[in-house]
Order: structure tokens, then C-alpha cells, then sequence
């Protein structure tokens, strides 16, 4: 079974554009609350990535925006693992929580880089594989 996160979120009023629906901009700050969540569910959110020894940029994001999110609008925000061995891919799927009306859908792909070196490592490094142990 894959590693799995879910977020339950309500759209502020503050992330409304003039069109009366949420910005596409803030989409990529849904993404993040899940990876966050996800990445927490193995004890390696960004200070355990950090004291590990490596940061893990995002270098590739790709969102498909299907229906918009408006106001006040439950939603479900998940994330999933999809690949470990030499980068970190997350798919993400944005939901209604009411209707479970897939909304959105996309992506992200992050890469270690040894903190000390700034040399991007072309295979995660053992760390990760050890937090993933009891999940994969």
C-alpha cells in the first residue's frame, strides 16, 4: 500500500482572487500542507531533512487545474509517494470533502543535495531509505 497523507482544509476568504475563486498560485501552498503531512507520517519533515545533513529542493512542479475552489469550500488535500530511490515524487490530488469530487491533481519532484557539498546526490541517500523501512 502506498504512503499516503490527508489534510482536511476549508478555502479563506483571503485566498479568493476577483474571479471569486482561489488563486491558482495558492494551490502550490495546498500541495505543500499535504507534502508536509505526508513527510511527517516518516519522521522526516524539513528540520530532520536538514539535520540529516541534505535539503531536498523542489525542482519540478506540475499542477492540472479541473474545477476551481471557492470559498468556505471543504476540502481534502492528499498527498502520495510515488518514487523514493533517486528523488522524491509526490502526487497530489485536491478534493470536496463532501462530494469527493476530484478538483485538481498534480505533482512534485524533489531532489537531495548534501548540505555541506551543494552537490545534488543522484540516489537519496540512506536516511530516507531508513524512514521509509516500515511504511514501504
Amino acid at each position: 500500500m502506498p504512503l499516503t497523507a490527508r489534510v482536511h482544509w476549508t478555502v479563506p476568504f483571503h485566498d479568493i482572487d476577483p474571479m471569486e475563486v482561489c488563486w491558482h498560485g495558492h494551490y502550490v501552498r495546498y500541495f505543500e500542507l499535504a507534502r508536509t503531512a505526508l513527510l511527517q507520517r516518516i519522521n522526516y519533515d524539513y528540520p530532520q531533512m536538514r539535520d540529516s545533513g541534505y535539503a531536498w529542493p523542489v525542482i519540478e512542479l506540475f499542477i492540472r487545474y479541473a474545477q476551481p475552489l471557492t470559498y468556505q469550500q471543504s476540502l481534502h488535500l492528499d498527498a502520495r509517494l510515488v518514487e523514493w530511490e533517486n528523488r522524491l515524487k509526490i502526487a497530489y490530488e485536491i478534493r470536496d470533502a463532501v462530494t469527493q469530487k476530484r478538483l485538481t491533481r498534480g505533482h512534485t519532484v524533489q531532489v537531495a543535495v548534501d548540505l555541506q557539498t551543494r552537490e545534488m546526490c543522484f540516489v537519496s541517500p540512506d536516511v530516507l531509505h531508513e524512514k521509509l523501512k516500515a511504511y514501504l
